[in-house]
């Protein structure tokens, strides 16, 4: 079951997509039928996966689809693992133990939510559940493993312990080419996608985005530096920090690292008393430790902010980044991952590599602001086109359609990389 309220119908959406992608997502519904969908992940609070299962499940129930929501269950050994692999997927150095991997598969094997029988697609949702597919040996359903981290560096040790699991779904679903491996099962291309319609991205008055502002305590009186992440090391608030500081030295600004934890991240609160003692007690610099549900007040940070940054060393996407291009707001990210997808270098936005590359496009933006302007305007649109719910929604179901045929090619993309510039 959906935890969202969102409960917005693929028809409010006509006024903001094209009418031909409303028109062949209820075409590819129909052709579809009354599927009956069930999706795993490890959270229904905080974090990406979650946020897409919040508005993704309403709208494939108004197409008609039955779709159910379940949540692998764990220890804070089990989490505190799987945030490892997380990690070493990722590129990061972890160091593992075949009792790890024990411990991780035993877990599984006792808290891996049932699947019903009569489910018509099962889609699993990155490492913390994907063993579970081996206690359906004799399945009739079709399984697909969503994978939404970058594994284009993955940790070898790992990736070949996971690997065999994810080889005996129908299919797994990966944000870019990039993060493709060489399976033995077909492998689609779906990047994700943000709800224009949803509480995060609706539109705010400037007095409803004060007023919020005034609640949390952060003033609008100087230009304001934007990043929204989780407190995770892979977002390196601490090089956030740095490059604020540099860019102060310039302009009179402020910093604001909004972030939060969920209930799969056990590192969270160590990461956030790290942040807290590098920022002191400098009053310019606002860290705000907000919790899953402050979908409106990342909205009005988003929309204050005169530049928003994402300063990742590993990012699968980015969804955040998406959101503050929705809302016109020119962003400086690392040149990596799925930001170098959606940030169009110089057009939209900037792409850097260091510390003081990040200061440096800040000052640039700052001492612009009409290329910051226009940045915004032409960020919107390459959103509008290609990274909101109903482009989602139209690709999942092609995914289903293929599933459903058995008759995949070995890496599909769909549709050939339609995103446009």
């Amino acid at each position: 079951m959906p935890s969202s309220n969102n409960k917005h119908h693929l028809k409010d959406y006509a006024p903001i997509v094209t009418a031909g992608v409303i028109n062949e997502i209820e075409e590819l519904a129909r052709l579809l039928g009354p599927a009956k969908i069930v999706n795993v992940n490890s959270t229904k609070e905080g974090g990406g996966v979650a946020e897409i299962l919040g508005w993704f499940i309403p709208i494939l129930e108004d197409l008609g689809m039955t779709v159910e929501w379940k949540v692998i269950t764990g220890n804070t050994e089990f989490f505190t693992i799987t945030k490892k692999f997380h990690n070493a997927l990722h590129g990061q150095p972890e160091e593992f133990t075949q009792e790890m991997f024990d411990s991780y598969l035993d877990n599984v094997g006792k808290n891996a939510p049932p699947i019903p029988d009569d489910a018509d697609f099962v889609v699993i949702h990155d490492p913390q559940p994907v063993a579970m597919i081996a206690q359906y040996p004799n399945r009739s359903n079709r399984w697909a493993w969503r994978c939404h981290i970058d594994l284009s560096e993955a940790d070898l040790r790992v990736w070949g312990f996971l690997r065999p699991f994810v080889e005996r779904y129908d299919g797994a679903v990966f944000h870019l080419p990039q993060y493709t491996k060489n399976l033995m099962s077909p492998q689609f291309i779906l990047p994700p996608a943000i709800d224009p319609l949803a509480p995060k991205n609706e539109e705010l008055t400037d007095d409803e985005v004060t007023a919020i502002l005034y609640r949390l305590g952060v003033p609008r009186d100087k230009r304001i530096i934007l990043q929204v992440a989780r407190f995770d090391r892979l977002k390196d608030p601490f090089g956030a920090i740095r490059a604020f500081k540099l860019v102060r030295s310039w302009y009179d600004c402020r910093l604001i690292l909004a972030g939060g934890s969920a209930t799969d991240d056990p590192e969270g609160q160590a990461v956030l008393a790290e942040i807290t003692d590098m920022a002191g007690d400098d009053p310019d610099i606002h860290i705000l430790n907000l919790p899953p549900d402050s979908h409106r007040e990342i909205n009005a940070l988003q929309r204050a902010a005169a530049v928003v940054i994402q300063n990742s060393r590993r990012e699968g996407f980015g969804l955040t980044v998406t959101e503050a291009m929705w809302k016109a707001k020119p962003v400086v990210g690392t040149d990596i991952g799925g930001i170098r997808h959606q940030i169009i270098h110089g057009t939209s936005g900037f792409l850097i590599h260091s510390v003081e590359g990040l200061a440096y496009r800040i000052r640039q933006l700052f001492g612009n602001p009409e290329m910051a302007r226009r940045f915004g305007i032409q960020a919107r649109e390459y959103v509008r086109n290609n990274l909101l719910v109903p482009h989602h929604i139209r690709r999942w179901l092609l995914v289903f359609h293929s599933l459903k045929q058995k008759g995949n090619d070995d890496l599909i993309t769909l549709p050939p990389h339609e995103i446009t510039e």
